[in-house]
């Protein structure tokens, strides 16, 4: 079974976004970038199946420009045995890409997809869904445990109440949630390795799809600062802040 995991371009989790001065994004020049966190945990899950031979090939998949190779080339140290770039300039939204995932879903014929549940830059959590969708596939999200037995796969959801298990027929897309594992640190000959291994290149166009956003972006602010607290004297002085201040109550 092949396993085909989406691996985003972001701008690392330890650095401060900043807002572009004129307020149209946020700025990505010379700024570091790294995997999306939640695709970390994705290429990690589905590296631990190929260990246990669940799997049998494992490839990572990302959309974005020429830089994206790098994002792959950490997958395939991480373990992934080969990478595709969708290569574009334009920042793509969640519905382009599950086209574009659908396109290679079709061409790869996969059993399965881990998809990160959502990017730390724009916070859809829609792609995996979506995907599903267009491939009419089940779809298992917010994973915290992933089994595979024969032509099913038993999956463990984090819902608001607990956990569900929920039972479900491959091919189906999984988009995992934090507590599914926890990624490897790539060692340097594994890098060496990912040097060699191969990453094929292709287009939205190519694959038939029209990147053209549906939606547009008017203004990108950072959120106010937030202010000092206050003491206060009793709980009279505390209920009065609370009615005429803040009017909460």
């Amino acid at each position: 079974m092949k396993v085909l995991v989406p691996v985003k371009r972001v701008i690392d989790y330890n650095v401060k976004v900043r807002v572009k001065p004129d307020g149209s994004g946020v700025e990505t020049q010379n700024v570091k970038m790294s995997m999306n966190p939640f695709d970390e945990i994705s290429v990690e899950e589905a590296v631990r199946m190929k260990e246990a031979g669940v799997v049998d090939e494992v490839i990572a998949v990302s959309i974005g420009p020429q830089q994206a190779q790098e994002t792959i080339r950490t997958a395939l140290a991480m373990g992934a045995d080969r990478g595709i770039l969708v290569k574009t300039d334009d920042n793509l939204e969640p519905l382009a890409v599950a086209k574009c995932l659908k396109a290679l879903a079709d061409k790869e014929e996969p059993g399965m997809l881990i998809v990160g549940k959502q990017a730390i830059d724009d916070d859809s959590n829609q792609t995996g869904q979506m995907t599903a969708a267009l491939l009419g596939w089940a779809q298992a999200t917010f994973a915290s445990v992933i089994k595979v037995d024969g032509d099913h796969a038993q999956v463990t959801r984090e819902v608001d109440g607990g956990l569900e298990t929920i039972k479900v027929k491959l091919p189906v897309v999984v988009t995992s949630d934090l507590r599914l594992n926890e990624p490897r640190y790539a060692s340097l000959p594994n890098i060496m390795k990912a040097k060699k291994k191969p990453i094929d290149v292709t287009s939205p166009e190519e694959l038939g799809v029209d990147p053209a956003p549906r939606l547009q972006v008017l203004n990108v602010a950072e959120p106010p600062k937030r202010a000092g607290g206050t003491k206060v004297e009793d709980v009279a002085q505390l209920v009065d802040k609370l009615m005429n201040e803040a009017k909460v109550i």
